[in-house]
């Protein structure tokens, strides 16, 4: 499938939720002349007046009505473009069928996910299939997970190339970040505190440390927790204090663990990986924030497990579709560190950064460049550039490599590689 073969290149799904509008005035903005988009939901209406507040470059895109309650809808999208951009979730909820649908007509996909039951069985159901037809399934495309796992691609590339060995200890380090849990994310938690709670065998999988990896047997058998309090100098002799446990480590480490399986374990034997936060003080001060934020973590999941806490949270937490203000997003940032020593004992790192609300705004164009990559940098005919020759149920490393890379840089995101000799 080539991106000419289709009426559009790219069709936002869910266009009229919070995510989703961002992503199409990222489009709007962004996307090169000729582009052929296209928003689609449920209401038509709707659709209209998010396409009439794009502005001028989005007049011509085109509306399309389709309803995850209804099939054949999705699979009459679907198979009007190259590439399905889904912000509809909670993805367990909404998800599967959209993937099936993408799979069946060999349309590529991106999302936001960072639910880990809905992608094993993401995997489970479809990834043969799609790996038969080329179909490429990219989950997790927003700050769930690529500055995790591209940060990680990114060492490994540089150390590869430097003929230092592969990577050991692997350590993501939050070191700054500023800005909302999104509505969506705390549904998404929320549905999985339920499936856990209900099903041991959920629970199971939620709590391997391998359970999306492509096979477990090859895999490092020792993985760090994922609510661990770090001593910073154990990651990279340069840091001070202690390190907080990362709230999204749960999901994050299984994507970026199944990037190192489908490049057939490339990373290394010694391999392992974590992700902590950064807090500020001096180390006393560190110490004891680090030490509140994994009580917090843990008492926070725990939480979300109780129903009758639900109608508290309700009113203390946003709901699917809702965001800040843009004021509120305009002072968002973060930056992500991903350190790693190599068997060879040389030290790198990776920075990946912005300064936009990583849960809004800077997923939004996490997202958007990460489908406009499928869409039309596939083509090296038609002057894209060269993607990875692989397909399946893929991360964003495996599946966009160092094309999302300058696609970001290119949006003044800070995408960064060096090795540390100081």
């Amino acid at each position: 499938m080539t991106a000419g073969t289709r009426e559009f290149n790219l069709i936002v799904f869910g266009a009229t939720g919070f995510v989703g509008v961002l992503t199409a005035r990222h489009l709007a903005k962004h996307a090169p002349d000729g582009v052929r988009i296209a928003l689609a939901g449920r209401t038509q209406a709707k659709l209209e007046k998010v396409r009439a507040e794009l502005g001028e470059r989005a007049k011509d895109w085109g509306i399309v009505v389709a309803d995850v309650d209804k099939p054949s809808t999705l699979d009459a999208m679907v198979a009007r473009t190259t590439v399905l951009c889904s912000t509809v979730g909670p993805y367990a909820l909404y998800g599967e069928t959209v993937v099936g649908a993408c799979v069946n007509a060999g349309t590529h996909y991106t999302d936001l996910t960072g639910e880990v039951l809905f992608a094993r069985r993401s995997i489970d159901k479809f990834h043969e299939q799609a790996v038969a037809n080329g179909t490429k399934i990219v989950h997790s495309c927003g700050f769930d997970s690529i500055p995790s796992d591209l940060g990680t691609f990114l060492v490994y590339e540089k150390a590869r190339a430097d003929g230092a060995g592969t990577l050991g200890s692997t350590t993501l380090v939050i070191r700054s970040i500023r800005g909302g849990a999104s509505g969506g994310t705390i549904a998404s938690a929320i549905g999985l505190a339920d499936e856990v709670s209900a099903d041991r065998d959920a629970r199971r999988v939620a709590g391997r440390p391998h359970s999306l990896s492509v096979d477990h047997t090859r895999e490092t058998p020792k993985q760090p927790g994922d609510l661990s309090v770090v001593d910073a100098k154990t990651v990279d002799p340069s840091l001070t204090g202690r390190l907080a446990p990362f709230f999204m480590a749960s999901y994050n480490t299984r994507v970026v663990r199944r990037s190192n399986g489908l490049l057939d374990f490339a990373y290394g034997p010694d391999f392992t990986y974590r992700e902590t936060m950064a807090v500020p003080g001096p180390p006393v001060v560190k110490a004891v924030a680090a030490h509140a934020v994994q009580g917090a973590l843990a008492v926070g999941m725990a939480a979300l497990a109780i129903k009758p806490l639900r109608p508290v949270l309700d009113r203390i937490l946003p709901s699917p579709g809702e965001g800040p203000s843009e004021s509120s997003q305009a002072k968002g940032s973060f930056i992500a560190d991903v350190y790693t020593r190599t068997t060879s004992g040389r030290r790198y790192r990776s920075t990946i950064g912005a300064r936009l609300d990583p849960g809004y705004s800077g997923t939004a164009v996490m997202l958007g460049e990460s489908s406009l990559a499928l869409a039309l940098d596939g083509d090296t005919a038609r002057g894209g550039a060269a993607l990875p020759d692989r397909a399946g149920v893929l991360t964003p490393a495996v599946a966009l490599g160092d094309v999302l890379a300058d696609r970001l840089r290119a949006q003044d995101f800070t995408v960064t590689v060096e090795e540390l000799t100081a």
